[in-house]
């Protein structure tokens, strides 16, 4: 598959703006982020999304699948 260039601004502007939601609600349950999203994204690419915004440090995951802004990050 081939990825253009609105791909790519697509991804980073749905990214940046999940991050903004996050960091506004402080926590919320990723099931239901999840389905926030689902028109938008399959489930392999919300859960790559999450990854890459745990791995950054920006969130966390807990293991009731809350999603956490971490305080830290701001």
């Amino acid at each position: 598959m081939i990825v253009t260039t609105p791909q790519t601004l697509a991804a980073v502007r749905a990214l940046v703006a999940v991050v903004e939601a996050i960091k506004e609600l402080r926590q919320v349950p990723a099931g239901k982020l999840y389905a926030m999203l689902m028109p938008l994204m399959d489930k392999q690419a919300f859960d790559s999304m999450i990854r890459t915004l745990v791995n950054t440090g920006l969130i966390r995951e807990d293991i009731n699948h809350m999603i956490v802004w971490n305080q830290e990050a701001a």
